[in-house]
């Protein structure tokens, strides 16, 4: 079975609230979906104590306890990290080991090179990393079969998502917009 996973831009707290409650509506577990978003946008909703760990690729901290509440607090392992060029973020879900650790010091570096980890065009990585930098959120769920990833993609676009992707580790990623 391939892993499929299905990524998406969110522009606001709210929107990517509101995908993220669909998602788990429709039966996705939280524990398979991922956020990525600025950490000076989430902080409140997300915990609020950190602390600093040795640094593991550009890990630089992990957020814990204390989750105040959101829907997006609700998703397994939350952690911010610092990423060289992009700066904090906070991420929450499966996501952070593909931006903790090899991928992210690999000779691409960042967000882009754990998104290429993942199975992200290159192109569409750098274009995430860009939308991160700008404030926005990225989304990603996995999808066991084709009918979920149709479900996730429906979702991601009734909730006027952006730069929707498919990627699959055992095939070519598929770029819809």
């Amino acid at each position: 079975m391939s892993k499929t996973s299905v990524f998406c831009i969110a522009t606001s707290h709210s929107q990517a609230e509101r995908i993220v409650e669909n998602l788990q509506k429709a039966g996705f577990p939280a524990a398979e979906i991922s956020v990525l978003l600025p950490a000076d946008e989430g902080k409140h909703d997300i915990g609020h104590v950190k602390s600093s760990k040795a640094p593991e690729g550009a890990t630089t901290g992990a957020v814990t306890g204390g989750v105040t509440g959101g829907v997006i607090g609700l998703l397994a392992g939350i952690g911010a990290l610092a990423i060289p060029g992009v700066g904090p973020l906070i991420a929450a879900g499966p996501i952070i080991a593909a931006l903790s650790g090899a991928a992210v010091g690999g000779a691409t570096g960042g967000i882009v090179g754990g998104l290429i980890g993942l199975g992200i065009p290159e192109i569409e990585a750098k274009r995430y990393e860009e939308k991160l930098k700008a404030g926005n959120y990225l989304i990603s769920v996995h999808a066991q079969d084709g009918d979920r990833k149709d479900l996730a993609k429906n979702i991601f676009k009734t909730a006027g998502a952006e730069d929707i992707t498919v990627s699959s580790m055992s095939k070519t990623p598929v770029t819809t917009h």
